[in-house]
């Protein structure tokens, strides 16, 4: 967004026209609507924007919920904000840790910093961006004890701030589309300035869950989150903020429901064996927290072979650590025996998991021409080793 369109976008008229806008309909005549607008006496450019907006909102709503309708966004702001129910924990971080006062450098469009208002801390939020940081200005209007910077991290006074949390820029932007930035190092605020700042105050530093892990500094608490099977960041935590004798954690968010698995370190993988009558496939945050071979033990699981991550075992167990599988049968690991053994059962309905298997599941499921009215679900892996494929159902 421009800074021309965001000023038409704050005044009066816009702010009115955008919230006089139906829920977003991604099915709507979009060329209709765009003329009954200018009809009514609208400028093309408030229009556009209006509308941008509206589609923002409507894509928010799985983020900030019914707090989506109330916010303006942009388009990278919104792909980096963070989920508000994981940004409440962030905020309840800091209250627990006493922490009155939170600096929240790099802010976006101001997710974090709403759910630290929220919790009745005061806020001091910076954003390099000056679109951008206007926008979180708006976004936290309802809070008096947050006011917005339009300044870089490394700006900020930080004298008689308790605390502070950074999300750094992970996305370039240039003509108008944004990249990934794939090497740490060229983040914006750096993380040798983000983690520096744990020598003065406690520190949270929001990171792509991928990150490389040799950029989390030693005695610092990582924790990956998943929501609803999606892992989607990594926490690295440090000082009062960080949870004494933790090391590494997976939090999985499903639902209203959350768990946590935690250890001081990497665990060791457990031992490999032969396929038991059930498949255990672990949650992203596990797997990414290294912390497999803790949930294996607790559950009388081994793994199915070294450096995959799959379990099995002879019993079944809940936990919400992972999603089970009962084996119903081995196929052919040969593609042609393997698209005869499904039309014989008249699966017309494929879902392919696989893990430690090259290849990609849209082009065999192409390739196997699947027939039938059955649905089905099979596993390409490998059973110490040896490539397999497994007919499953779910638990």
């Amino acid at each position: 967004m421009e800074r021309a369109e965001l000023v038409e976008l704050l005044s009066p008229e816009g702010l009115r026209l955008l919230d006089s806008l139906p829920d977003w309909d991604a099915k709507a005549d979009i060329v209709r609507v765009v003329a009954e607008l200018r009809r009514a006496g609208h400028s093309p450019g408030l229009v556009a924007t209006v509308l941008s907006q509206s589609r923002l909102r409507s894509r928010a709503h799985a983020k900030f919920g019914e707090f989506a309708s109330r916010m303006l966004f942009t388009e990278p702001g919104l792909e980096q904000a963070t989920r508000l129910r994981v940004a409440a924990l962030h905020a309840g971080r800091f209250a627990r840790a006493g922490v009155g006062h939170v600096a929240d450098l790099g802010c976006g469009i101001g997710g974090d910093a709403l759910a630290l208002a929220a919790v009745d801390l005061e806020v001091t939020a910076a954003e390099a961006d000056e679109v951008t940081a206007a926008i979180a200005a708006y976004n936290l209007t309802p809070f008096p004890r947050a006011r917005v910077l339009h300044a870089r991290a490394e700006e900020v006074p930080l004298g008689g701030i308790g605390g502070a949390w950074l999300d750094p820029a992970r996305r370039s932007s240039a003509g108008g589309t944004t990249r990934r930035l794939s090497d740490a190092a060229d983040y914006s605020p750096s993380l040798e300035f983000a983690f520096g700042l744990a020598a003065r105050m406690p520190v949270g530093v929001k990171l792509g869950p991928g990150t490389d892990r040799d950029v989390i500094p030693a005695g610092s608490e990582a924790q990956w989150v998943s929501v609803d099977g999606d892992v989607v960041e990594l926490a690295v935590w440090q000082g009062a903020v960080a949870r004494p004798g933790i090391g590494r954690a997976a939090l999985v968010i499903r639902g209203d429901a959350a768990a946590e698995l935690t250890s001081q370190a990497d665990s060791e993988d457990a031992p490999s064996g032969p396929l038991g009558d059930y498949l255990y496939e672990p949650d992203g945050a596990v797997i990414r927290a290294r912390l497999i071979g803790d949930l294996a033990r607790a559950n009388g699981a081994w793994m199915l072979s070294p450096g995959i991550a799959y379990l099995t075992s002879d019993t079944a167990f809940d936990s919400p650590f992972a999603r089970g599988f009962r084996v119903l049968e081995r196929l052919p690991s040969d593609e042609r025996q393997l698209r005869q053994a499904l039309a014989a059962r008249g699966i017309g309905t494929l879902e392919i998991k696989k893990r430690g298997a090259d290849v990609d599941p849209a082009v065999l499921r192409t390739r196997l021409k699947l027939r039938g009215d059955r649905s089905a679900t099979i596993v390409l892996t490998r059973e110490e080793g040896r490539r397999v494929v497994l007919l499953v159902e779910r638990l």
